[in-house]
């Protein structure tokens, strides 16, 4: 993306990169829950049942009420369930429940114009309300472009006018993978084309003089997601608005991959202070999506109490330090060196972890970190998601270990070994400045941003065998290692960093284990994906004392994947279900996640529509995508090759499809 003809100040996407601030917005009225300005962000999920089905939508919306929902969306693809809408409303004002209802709109101006006299809230794509999408280039001159502008105006503003004389709030939701043909052609696939697909719209409300809007950048790639969102705000205070954030990574998938993907993209908005309501997308039943937005959000209300107390030092501005060599808008990952030839450079981040604390007299402990004992053959099987370090701190094993897996001993421990082939040390900053005896090839010490400004971060003897494992103990830990990054930049130093994290053990009888653990996927994914997707880290450190190895080892290649940074696995972006679905989605996804896991490196698109189809799915190498009831449309890339064929031969075909291609491989006989 070419950002030189964005007129914005570099940077200016948040209140503060150095310490917790929310971007305080205006405030819209939806029913009695207002968002934005100074109101909590709030929390809203989708139905999945079919419109029509009255009574299923309503006790479906109970139960996400209860689950914690502020708002219920529904969609409405035709005037019928628009109508429909108001039944539903009736019979939950009737049982007790008042939450807002908002309408879903694809395609159906129609539609959108009836459920704005009933709903409090309506929700267009601008990619389809009155556009199309055929994957179409178009050269426009300015002159045409405008046309198409005045032909959308007419279409929109009759919704435009319905919505302020009832009232009715209006989110503006740009999807990546839906923006028509008239944005691609002008503007590309960029996020640059998803701000002003949405700026478009919002311009023709103001010009009506209508003003209750939220707006939304979705993504199922949450690299683009941040970077689009950062880019809106900017315009938006360019152009004198600030409109409520609606926060989504949209095809987020389900269970770990899921929540992971998701909180590394609402996450890295939130750590900057935006973001007005969350909307998690799992392929789960909705009100399981309700618990992991609280999580999420409750962490920026202890934030927000502790911010005060606790702030990342800066001397340079209120709005903090940020290098002109940094693009927020842009991935350009940090130039390093490769230390050792295993770390940093061109390499894929490496992943750390802690078994100090484990039983070194057993290989098999080792399982979980991604190597398999083989106690018959006395040999390692790696697993996709095998570890790269292990430290071991003070801790020497009895078995000998993998010859690709390198160990970390504490520096006096590490001084001590007879052998250090794969063995290498980890200083404080104070030893290794000191009278050293230091490894010849790989020397990793530990620092906090705060030692960067330390005389003895200026005595450092600076060779391409130094890695920084840099640890933070601050409330707001992420823009604190985020600082540590800028002045790394400012001070040329190439470096390469791990990014360690510590998550302390809770009481079991304040969560439980499944608790926990889910609280340490959104964490981690939030501090160290809000890194990684800006291009910053050369390696992840997750330290959780009381969470299994597997699980830690799962979580760090998980963040990864999800940062497009290493890829270890098959990745599935699958749509979280709604009314239009025409087939199970869980069940489905679980079908072919069943068969297909061990495409490392494949994406596979999951669809219960046509409207979640091909331009959702845009990033993904094959779909899946529901047609009509019990058929199915499978593409390779954004073209359809077999249209309409029956379900149950449904994924027989997709693996057809894939082995033509030669990106098919036989599981491994377990």
């Amino acid at each position: 993306m070419d950002t030189s003809t964005i007129k914005i100040f570099p940077g200016r996407y948040c209140n503060s990169l150095t310490e917790y601030s929310r971007f305080v917005t205006r405030e819209v009225a939806i029913g009695d829950v207002p968002m934005g300005g100074n109101n909590p962000i709030r929390i809203q999920s989708m139905t999945t049942t079919d419109t029509m089905d009255t009574i299923g939508t309503v006790e479906q919306s109970i139960r996400m009420i209860e689950a914690g929902c502020e708002y219920v969306r529904i969609t409405a693809p035709s005037i019928k369930e628009a109508q429909n809408l108001a039944e539903i409303k009736k019979q939950l004002r009737r049982r007790g429940y008042t939450a807002p209802l908002v309408a879903d709109i694809h395609f159906t101006p129609n539609a959108a114009e009836v459920a704005a006299r009933i709903v409090e809230k309506v929700r267009v794509n601008p990619g389809n309300y009155a556009d199309k999408k055929k994957f179409d280039q178009i050269d426009y001159t300015d002159l045409e472009y405008q046309g198409e502008l005045d032909r959308i105006y007419q279409k929109f503003a009759p919704l435009v006018k319905i919505c302020k004389e009832y009232g009715t709030a209006m989110r503006i939701g740009t999807n990546h993978g839906s923006l028509s043909d008239r944005i691609m052609s002008r503007y590309g696939d960029t996020p640059q084309g998803m701000v002003e697909s949405a700026m478009e719209f919002m311009r023709m409300c103001e010009a009506l003089n209508y003003y209750n809007l939220v707006v939304s950048m979705k993504s199922s790639n949450p690299q683009v997601m941040v970077q689009a969102y950062r880019l809106l705000v900017e315009t938006m205070v360019a152009e004198g608005m600030n409109y409520p954030l609606h926060l989504g990574v949209t095809e987020a998938g389900d269970g770990e991959d899921g929540r992971i993907k998701s909180a590394v993209g609402i996450g890295t908005l939130l750590e900057d202070g935006l973001g007005d309501t969350v909307r998690v997308s799992l392929t789960e039943e909705p009100e399981a999506e309700a618990p992991v937005a609280i999580a999420l959000v409750n962490r920026y209300a202890e934030r927000k109490a502790g911010s005060e107390k606790q702030k990342v030092k800066n001397k340079r501005s209120a709005f903090g330090f940020q290098p002109s060599a940094h693009n927020p808008y842009e991935y350009k990952k940090r130039q390093t060196y490769e230390a050792n030839a295993f770390i940093g450079g061109q390499m894929v981040p490496r992943v750390v972890i802690d078994l100090s604390a484990a039983n070194l007299k057993d290989p098999a402990v080792l399982n979980d970190a991604g190597y398999l004992y083989l106690p018959l053959l006395d040999k390692y099987n790696m697993a996709d998601q095998s570890v790269d370090f292990v430290y071991l701190g003070d801790t020497l094993p009895s078995f000998n270990f993998p010859a690709n897996l390198k160990q970390l001993y504490n520096y006096a421990t590490w001084q001590k070994l007879a052998n250090k082939i794969n063995c290498h040390p980890l200083f404080t900053l104070q030893e290794y400045v000191g009278d050293a005896d230091r490894s010849s090839t790989l020397n990793l010490v530990k620092i906090k941003p705060a030692d960067i400004d330390l005389d003895a971060f200026g005595l450092l003897p600076l060779d391409q065998s130094l890695v920084f494992v840099l640890e933070t103990d601050s409330l707001h830990g992420m823009a604190d290692q985020r600082s540590f990054f800028f002045k790394m930049e400012e001070l040329e130093l190439d470096v390469p960093v791990v990014i360690k994290r510590t998550y302390a053990s809770q009481e079991p009888r304040i969560k439980n284990q499944e608790e926990l653990i889910q609280d340490l996927q959104l964490y981690a994914s939030t501090d160290l994906g809000a890194l990684l997707v800006d291009g910053f880290g050369d390696g992840i450190w997750i330290d959780a004392p009381g969470i299994e190895t597997k699980v830690i080892t799962s979580t760090a290649f998980g963040i990864l994947q999800a940062t497009r940074s290493r890829i270890s696995k098959t990745e599935y972006i699958s749509c979280p279900s709604c009314g239009r679905t025409l087939f199970d989605l869980m069940e489905t996804t679980q079908f072919i996640r069943s068969r297909t896991s061990h495409l490392k490196g494949l994406k596979i698109g999951i669809m219960g529509c046509i409207v979640n189809g091909p331009g959702e799915m845009a990033d993904a190498d094959y779909g899946y995508v529901g047609s009509g009831p019990g058929k199915v449309t499978l593409y390779r890339g954004k073209e359809a090759v077999k249209k309409n064929i029956a379900s149950a031969n449904a994924l027989d075909e997709l693996i057809g499809i894939i082995s033509e291609d030669g990106n098919w491989i036989e599981p491994a006989v377990v």
